[in-house]
């Protein structure tokens, strides 16, 4: 059987087992006691409301991670990207446009195939919880939109690689540099582009929590490009804030629910939190270490597009480049799962940073607590995750440790 072949299977297996026992290490870690943290913060009902959603979601997870592992097994064994690839050439003979049909293709039946479990999550788990705010007509635009947007993004993107990899000498560096200027394009229109797409940004009003963000921002030299409230509301009561963009696009968010649920005081904390990453200098290093693993992605590429073993794997006579982008995904997985570690590792150093810097620029380390302590009980956050669940997956670190992290800047 052909090498390739064998690791392929042998990986989506290995990831499908690994992920039964790591979320099944998790749910069994749950305590049915309150942690003394949140004693007077969770009630009993709705502490046991949290671990019901943790089962529940987590349940759902590997109903769905056992149906598609057979699924894709089965898809390339019996020759799906074949008959994909069969299809697309027949439509042209123009190798760029034979890619954007097997990728259009596989995007499609992507979509077709996992959409049933996201109106699952959304309008049966989502709205079992409360948490659920998504009409029929929000979730098929945003449907809508995603797809409208990775055929005007992604297409051109797709047809540029096929490109360069079949014109120019090193392509993998060529592809490289076109695609880093790419992203950072991308990142800076973000905020002002793609983001308002799905979200209405507005300015936050005047009042005493702009004035109290403004002070603090002022106070650490830090030039606010715009302070806005999205419209998080109209699809789920979670809460969230966040930092996008960069230059003149960078913006500040708050989730509208976050600041309907939350202190002036508190929410300066989760400001202070987003700017800490920002001076810590966060942002550029993930840039950085994204630009740098982009680059190490492309080179190893450039090693094994030209196989013919790959392509006859998943029944392909001859190298076909589109196809060869696409199954170089399922090799690279396990490389990509240890840039992953690595990256959640270095992400959670950030976060305890960042509330570091919160702590320390605030001087009220105790109103950080509080927020991150409704954040949790306002979200069903699992409050025990088991260590091999944190350090495969949680790029921010349990609440637990933050909090624990943050009382040692009380009583300074």
């Amino acid at each position: 059987m052909n090498a390739y072949l064998i690791f392929i299977l042998v990986l989506l297996v290995f990831s499908w087992l690994l992920s039964l026992v790591v979320e099944t290490l998790n749910v069994r870690n749950v305590s049915t006691e309150i942690p003394e943290e949140f004693c007077g913060i969770y009630d009993n009902e709705k502490y046991a409301k949290s671990q019901r959603y943790l089962k529940d979601t987590t349940r759902f997870e590997q109903v769905q991670a056992g149906i598609m592992l057979p699924l894709t097994i089965a898809f390339i064994l019996l020759g799906g990207f074949s008959w994909i690839n069969n299809l697309a050439q027949a439509t042209s003979e123009h190798m760029i446009l034979q890619g954007l049909v097997f990728g259009g293709i596989l995007i499609l039946l992507s979509q077709i195939i996992s959409l049933p479990f996201s109106i699952y999550s959304t309008f049966v788990i989502e709205e079992k919880y409360g948490f659920n705010k998504t009409t029929a007509k929000t979730f098929v635009i945003d449907l809508l939109k995603g797809l409208l947007l990775t055929v005007l993004l992604g297409a051109p993107i797709f047809a540029l690689v096929l490109w360069i990899f079949s014109t120019v000498t090193n392509a993998w560096l060529w592809a490289w540099g076109a695609l880093s200027i790419i992203q950072l394009f991308i990142l800076f229109i973000a905020p002002v582009v793609i983001l308002p797409l799905f979200n209405k940004f507005t300015p936050l009003e005047e009042g005493a929590l702009r004035s109290a963000i403004e002070k603090f921002a002022a106070a650490q030299k830090y030039t606010l490009s715009g302070i806005f409230k999205i419209d998080g509301s109209k699809r789920s009561t979670k809460s969230n804030a966040f930092f996008t963009g960069f230059g003149k696009t960078k913006r500040i968010a708050l989730f509208d629910t976050l600041i309907e649920n939350h202190s002036t005081a508190e929410l300066v904390g989760v400001l202070a939190h987003e700017i800490g990453h920002c001076k810590r200098g966060h942002i550029k290093q993930g840039i950085v270490i994204s630009l740098a693993s982009s680059l190490m992605m492309f080179f190893i590429l450039s090693l094994f597009v030209t196989k013919t073993g790959l392509y006859a794997a998943f029944g392909i006579e001859g190298t076909p480049l589109y196809a060869g982008l696409i199954f170089f995904g399922f090799l690279y997985a396990p490389i990509s799962m240890i840039l992953g570690l690595l990256g959640n590792l270095l992400s959670r150093k950030h976060e305890f940073e960042a509330d570091a810097f919160a702590a320390e620029t605030t001087q009220q380390p105790g109103e950080m607590i509080a927020a991150l302590k409704k954040l949790s009980v306002d979200n069903l956050s699992n409050l025990t995750p088991h260590p091999l669940k944190v350090f495969l997956e949680y790029s921010h670190p349990p609440v637990l440790e933050r909090i624990k992290a943050l009382r040692t800047f009380e009583g300074e």
